[in-house]
């Protein structure tokens, strides 16, 4: 693809170690992965918008752990920090004239807490609260689109998650998979870049 006008981002794995944050409300690392897996299951079977502070609450119940997991996410929120190449990738994108946006599967008021421990400035938010719906529905990817006021095709998507793969190829973006933790694949097309890092992701397409 030529370079985009636009690079849109998902928020809380793309970007930012949310696992860390997890794990530590969870008490572990196997309790938070699985508590994870959960809330993924409960937002990709949602449909319309659900509070985000709900779902952390269910799927933390369906984990078998105690009501205080999510609170200790909540308190924890702030120590969300980025990647390490994050706010150096972010600048450089930045730097060269390219838009960056954000659509993320969480609360406004938790959306905005998160994409400013990034450290960059993002020209559009959108959070799944806003859009109405959580992410791969095509609603928010659409949505911060339509704020940075740029086609589908002038903009590249870097997934966070597997879902985000087809959910952003769904609306039109070409997409790449910063797979940080290396997750598993999901049926449906494939990126055109995957990568454990983020510039390894965007190296030769932004």
């Amino acid at each position: 693809m030529t370079q985009p006008k636009a690079v849109v981002f998902d928020l809380l794995t793309a970007l930012l170690d949310s696992w860390s944050v997890w794990d530590a409300a969870a008490g572990t690392e196997e309790d938070g992965r699985r508590w994870r897996a959960r809330y993924l299951e409960l937002t990709y079977g949602c449909g319309a918008y659900r509070p985000y502070e709900v779902l952390v609450a269910e799927a933390a119940h369906d984990a078998g752990l105690p009501p205080s997991a999510p609170a200790a996410l909540h308190a924890g929120w702030d120590g969300l920090q980025p990647w390490p190449e994050v706010p150096a990738v972010l600048r450089d994108l930045k730097a060269r004239g390219m838009l960056l946006g954000v659509a993320t599967n969480c609360s406004v008021e938790l959306g905005r807490r998160a994409a400013a421990r990034c450290g960059v400035p993002f020209d559009a938010i959108v959070t799944s609260e806003e859009a109405g719906f959580y992410k791969p529905r095509p609603e928010p990817y659409r949505a911060v689109l339509a704020a940075l006021g740029v086609e589908p095709q002038d903009a590249l998507f870097v997934a966070g998650s597997s879902a985000d793969v087809p959910g952003a190829a769904g609306v039109g973006m070409a997409v790449v998979w910063h797979n940080r933790v290396g997750l598993p694949a999901r049926p449906g097309p494939a990126p055109l870049q995957e990568a454990r890092t983020l510039d390894a992701a965007l190296e030769g397409l932004a």
